[in-house]
């Protein structure tokens, strides 16, 4: 078999040591990355090497809607053989070691590394720079050793998560929406109902942005990473210019200001509003109905200020619209030669 998008970046393209034994649907495999024997991907899963190497080992699962990804030309994204990735989780320019289970809703940010024979459970955060020692259980955000893990375990949870996805259905396409030409939308993404995306829009791999209740606004230059859920109930979304979404950001009705970014991993409940100037951090969660305050960085479960943002973070911020914004001429361009 062979993933529902197969592109090449900056002239190079993926490899596979064998065909995978499963590709999803939707599931993508883009640039510099190199894959082992005996690989399976789910359904909407995103492996995007477009500015460092992702290489991955023998006998790799990635679970549906979870995403590795790069920081571009600072990290590669390096997981060892035997690993097993969950759904809904994202694994960035960190290194994992063999033998690893990476439960649901994990996020592993840039700089980690996991070292061999880790599980790290469900909804877990591990930091920048961290290392979680080999043959332990991690869990938590940050995520830290808990205890040393049982014969047999993880195997046991390994296969529980491969057997729960047999169990899952793909969600059907959505709308025949035609984009704006100054606007990227992913060929794997789907739009549903009343989306409106301004000019430098971009919406990555396997995104789903459902506004069959509400209108979902997306505006200028506003970037919505891969395996983004944007679902509206009735009020609507709107997300305002120079904003990122990362990747896997889960979402409702409500507001998002400029010039902000919702880290990897975040889910906003219905009613949040953020207002402009906020980093939430990555793998946090907003109550319904929670207000961000402006100037700071927020962070945990539920979402609290952390401290002020200071001209670091909004350097680094502003530098993620523009590279981001890059990535989307970029894919406008690659994307109409294959559809070509």
């Amino acid at each position: 078999m062979t993933p529902d998008l197969l592109l090449s970046f900056d002239d190079t393209d993926p490899t596979f040591a064998a065909r995978p034994v499963w590709c999803g649907r939707g599931s993508a495999v883009i640039g510099r990355a190199s894959l082992g024997a005996q690989a399976w991907l789910g359904d909407d899963s995103v492996i995007r090497a477009d500015g460092h190497d992702i290489v991955v080992g023998d006998r790799f699962w990635l679970g549906a809607r979870s995403t590795l990804h790069i920081a571009a030309e600072v990290y590669p994204c390096i997981v060892g053989d035997r690993v097993t990735v969950g759904r809904d989780a994202v694994v960035h320019a960190c290194t994992v070691g063999d033998e690893c289970v990476i439960e649901d809703a994990c996020v592993v940010l840039d700089g980690s590394l996991i070292e061999d024979r880790v599980l790290l459970e469900a909804g877990s955060t591990v930091f920048p720079r961290t290392t979680l020692p080999a043959g332990h259980v991690c869990a938590g955000s940050p995520a830290r050793p808990v205890r040393a893990l049982e014969p047999g375990e993880l195997a046991e949870r390994a296969e529980r998560l491969r057997e729960a996805a047999a169990s899952e259905s793909a969600p059907g396409a959505g709308d025949d929406l035609v984009p704006d030409p100054a606007v990227f939308v992913a060929r794997t993404a789907r739009l549903r109902g009343r989306v409106s995306l301004a000019a430098g829009a971009s919406v990555f791999f396997s995104c789903v942005l459902d506004a069959a209740a509400g209108p979902i606004v997306i505006g200028p230059n506003v970037n919505v990473q891969d395996n983004c859920a944007l679902h509206t109930r009735g009020e609507g979304l709107v997300i305002e210019r120079d904003t990122t979404l990362g990747h896997n950001v889960r979402a409702a009705d409500g507001r998002i200001g400029p010039n902000t970014l919702i880290g990897m991993g975040a889910m906003l409940g219905p009613g949040t509003v953020v207002e402009g100037d906020v980093l939430l951090a990555a793998g946090s969660a907003t109550d319904p109905g929670q207000v961000l305050g402006s100037g700071w960085l927020w962070g945990g479960r539920p979402a609290r200020p952390l401290s002020r943002l200071d001209a670091e973070r909004r350097a680094t911020m502003a530098r993620t619209v523009a590279g981001y914004a890059a990535y989307g001429r970029a894919y406008r361009r690659l994307q109409g030669r294959v559809q070509g």
